[in-house]
């Protein structure tokens, strides 16, 4: 800042005496130009009317439109981001990042940092969203507010786990939110333990993940704000299913939509319903044909709202499933082609249940040499899939497809590939 002042004052051919006159001492205008001294907001308002150049510019070193540029462009950014845009996402927060600009404007540039390693995440980049995300956090230090602390370990904890790390994602998040200094629960705290258990329950740690699937809804209850109660729901209903209490995972799911459905912006509401539906159509399979409605619901509102290609290829996922269990399998073939098509290729995944679905549902029509097809793009990709019991739930449906298509040794070996992937 001194620096800029001392430059600016010498353009306008101006001396420290001058520019001091009346109001400051010449003496306090030399301290201030050599970083001795911190100038209140009052004297750098002042300075900037005697050099007549922006506040802005004194304090970060840009112009007043160049921050609008700079906040226009983080704005583009994020909206490409929440409209499932992830490629233009992360070259837009790529060139803000490079952006020597941002260098004095310290929380623009965390919020360009923090876009890209989302971006990253989102076009399945998990280890340089890992990177991005530890450079963060070094980097920053204690200049981010604690809100964006505990975002970026969500994150980060997030990404360890989907790439298979889950000791990490274990550890960054039980650095928080375990031990002695835990602080006082809040809606990003819970949020934060609502992504901690899912580490749990990657990593078969049920029991514990049951116990702590209690506290936080007991830390949810007592905040009594919709956030929170979203999030300790929601995945109390997640640990609740894979532990086989299929009701109350309903009840706890149902409880989360109807409080998104007061609070929620439509496009969040749709994501919801139609994540209750799937869960729904998990447990209950004689419920395919409400279930199916339901997610032809979903369809529409995702079409009218910004959803995400992602999302919208979920959706053909789930009525794919739906007529699986109610024997369309045309419509099955139809669906799965169509999220298929949907999905972006960097979204293994999706990709993976695609295959499976459209593998199955030939093999049910008699189509060999399509099933095995698809049977064989699903194998190819398996082979990056984690985490491992995702890895191993594909191999499983590879063998029974490959069972359908009377191919005994293929569905032998790809069993034996999912025991491997359970690590049994």
């Amino acid at each position: 800042m001194g620096q800029r002042i001392k430059t600016i004052r010498r353009q306008r051919g101006l001396s420290q005496a001058q520019l001091a006159h009346p109001e400051l001492s010449d003496s306090y205008v030399s301290l201030i130009e050599s970083g001795k001294r911190t100038p209140t907001q009052a004297v750098l308002e002042l300075l900037a009317v005697k050099l007549d150049c922006s506040l802005s510019y004194l304090l970060n070193g840009v112009t007043a439109e160049q921050m609008l540029e700079l906040e226009l462009e983080l704005g583009y950014a994020r909206m490409a981001l929440e409209n499932g845009e992830v490629s233009e996402a992360r070259r837009r927060y790529t060139e803000l990042v490079a952006d020597n600009s941002l260098v004095g404007l310290a929380p623009l540039r965390q919020d360009a940092e923090f876009g890209l390693a989302l971006a990253m995440e989102a076009c399945g980049d998990l280890d340089a969203a890992v990177a991005t995300l530890n450079g963060l956090r070094a980097s920053a230090g204690d200049s981010m507010t604690p809100e964006r602390q505990i975002a970026v370990v969500i994150a980060l904890s997030r990404c360890y786990r989907e790439r298979g790390d889950l000791a990490a994602a274990v550890q960054v998040g039980e650095q928080i939110l375990t031990g002695p200094a835990r602080p006082a629960w809040t809606d990003e705290l819970v949020e934060l333990g609502a992504t901690l258990l899912g580490a749990y329950v990657s990593r078969g740690d049920l029991l514990r993940a049951r116990q702590f699937s209690a506290e936080l809804l007991a830390a949810a209850d007592l905040l009594g704000t919709p956030r929170a109660t979203v999030a300790a729901c929601w995945n109390a209903a997640i640990v609740a299913e894979v532990t086989g209490q299929g009701d109350e995972s309903l009840t706890l799911a149902a409880r989360a939509l109807a409080v998104h459905s007061e609070n929620g912006e439509p496009r969040n509401l749709a994501r919801v319903r139609l994540a209750y539906t799937m869960l729904r159509l998990r447990i209950k399979p004689a419920e395919a044909a409400s279930c199916r409605e339901a997610l032809l619901r979903s369809q529409r509102e995702l079409a009218e709202s910004s959803a995400s290609i992602a999302d919208r290829a979920r959706c053909e996922l789930g009525l794919a499933k739906a007529e699986f269990i109610l024997g369309n399998l045309e419509e099955v073939v139809r669906h799965a082609a169509t999220a298929r098509e949907l999905v972006p290729t960097s979204t293994n995944a999706l990709d993976v249940d695609a295959h499976l679905l459209l593998a199955g549902a030939q093999a049910g029509l008699g189509r060999s040499l399509d099933a095995k097809e698809a049977i064989g793009t699903v194998k190819h990709s398996l082979e990056s899939v984690t985490p491992a019991g995702r890895a191993a739930e594909g191999w499983r449906a590879v063998a029974e497809v490959l069972g359908k298509l009377d191919e005994r040794r293929a569905s032998v070996d790809a069993y034996q590939r999912a025991l491997t992937s359970a690590g049994l």
